[in-house]
Parts: structure tokens; sequence; C-alpha cells
């Protein structure tokens, strides 16, 4: 396991564990069937710590994704360090 590996798990168990702490923002399939939720047109925002976890959620996805990518190409170049593994990259990414 490469250190990035070990970054990418530990991006990972945070996004879960934000995404974890967020509350339920609808009543759900419970309330359609009991004709819970009248106010669903009602305004709502986020405030305080939601607000903040709501962010953060958001802000560790997108690390998470531009991460992953990053691992996958870091893989997908070859170990050569001749000018072909830089044409591979560029290959990669533009087409």
């Amino acid at each position: 396991m490469k250190w990035y590996d070990i970054i990418f798990i530990i991006i990972a168990l945070i996004v879960i564990i934000l995404s974890l702490l967020q509350g339920g923002k609808s009543e759900g399939a419970s309330g359609a069937i009991t004709g819970g939720g009248l106010n669903v047109f009602a305004k709502t925002k986020e405030r305080g710590s939601e607000k903040v976890v709501s962010w953060l959620t958001f802000g560790f996805g997108i690390v998470f994704l531009f991460l992953a990518l990053l691992i996958m190409v870091i893989n997908s170049i070859p170990a050569s360090s001749d000018s072909s593994s830089a044409l591979a990259l560029a290959h990669f990414l533009f087409f």
C-alpha cells in the first residue's frame, strides 16, 4: 500500500462519517404514505453546525473525486521514466 492509498482511505472514511452526521432533509416514504409533510414548499435553511457539516461533506466529496482520478492516472503510468510515459499520460487525459 502506498502513501496515497492511505490518504484515499482516510478521505473516504471522513466522507462516510460526515454523511452519517447529516440529518434527513425530508420525511421520505413514510410521510407520503401517511399524508404527512404538507409543508413541502416551506423554506428550511441549514444553520450552524448543519451548514458546516454540509459544506464539509461537499468539500471532502470533491477532494475524494479528484484524488480517485489522480490515483487512477498515477497507476496507469508505466514505471519507466522515458518520454513514452508522458505521451501515455497525455493520451490518457485528452483522448
